[in-house]
């Protein structure tokens, strides 16, 4: 059994994924298997310090041991789920556990720019700790079910669509809408060269080309009915509209978290994660521009 820690309770994640791999709660459907939380550190949150407490509560209501510092941890772990609800705050917290030879899967959005996920990488590189990062939406089972699908490796472009709330800690796309930029990239694959982004209070709308000539299109909703996701497909078969459904998209990506952890590799190569980064600061770049046109970093 996978002995895993957490760190940074700021997040309904902390809460929600130890409830799957440790079964707790009468909803088998949801449970998990091959892992469980075994220690965490409450630690500090920026963006979000009013939900440490009651996460922290639930925590030691469950009996989850839990330790003042994070390095604390080392040593007691198999792997580590970095969890803090702001981007910028995951190299420094995960650098001491990749320096350990820790895997850490690193919770969306993987960072708040390309250039720390690049330092990130260099991090797993060097120190032989595989990381791992993504949004649930991409393991939600009608994006999933759709890749199984022979007509969706034909696909021309997509549309996709989902929440994009804003919030100055992780800038843009970062902070909600990155669930929608997620599936994107998983129906679209890697390869996007360049953007244009036009944004107003109650939505952004990103125009993605692709190496291959291909063109995709997000729409981050701020208003009207904006808590929903889904996507049209367009393939040489016609228009694919697909809504997208959250009741257990934590269940399968924990799923995909246990198989990383014990592969010690992960299953979505970290150069797209970098990429979708790389997406989401030139669709802000764009936005400041009045939607011109830039080019994906990553």
């Amino acid at each position: 059994m996978l002995r895993l820690g957490v760190l940074d309770f700021d997040t309904s994640h902390v809460v929600e994924f130890t409830r799957r791999l440790n079964h707790l709660g009468g909803d088998k459907e949801q449970w998990v298997e091959g892992a469980r939380v075994v220690i965490g550190c409450a630690g500090e949150s920026k963006m979000s310090p009013e939900r440490i407490p009651g996460y922290r509560k639930q925590m030691e209501d469950w009996g989850i041991p839990l330790v003042a510092k994070p390095a604390e941890m080392i040593g007691k772990v198999d792997g580590m789920l970095i969890e803090g609800v702001q981007g910028a705050s995951h190299l420094p917290r995960a650098r001491p556990f990749l320096e350990a030879g820790i895997p850490c899967f690193i919770d969306k959005p993987f960072t708040n720019s390309v250039a720390d996920g690049r330092k990130l990488i260099e991090l797993s590189e060097k120190h032989k700790a595989p990381i791992f990062s993504s949004s649930s939406l991409r393991y939600a089972p009608e994006v999933t079910q759709f890749q199984a699908d022979p007509k969706s490796s034909k696909l021309t472009g997509v549309l996709v669509y989902g929440p994009a709330s804003l919030h100055e800690g992780n800038p843009g796309l970062l902070h909600y809408g990155i669930h929608a930029v997620e599936m994107l990239f998983a129906l679209m694959g890697p390869g996007c060269d360049r953007v244009a982004c036009t944004h107003e209070a109650g939505v952004d709308v990103v125009v993605g080309h692709w190496k291959d000539g291909r063109v995709a299109t997000l729409r981050g909703l701020r208003a009207g009915k904006s808590g929903v996701f889904g996507f049209l497909a367009f393939s040489d078969q016609g228009v694919a509209h697909v809504g997208v459904g959250t009741q257990f998209i934590y269940r399968e990506l924990l799923k995909q978290i246990v198989k990383f952890f014990n592969e010690k590799r992960s299953p979505l190569d970290i150069r797209v994660t970098l990429e979708i980064i790389g997406f989401i600061e030139a669709a802000q770049r764009s936005a400041g521009r009045h939607g011109a046109g830039e080019t994906v970093e990553a």
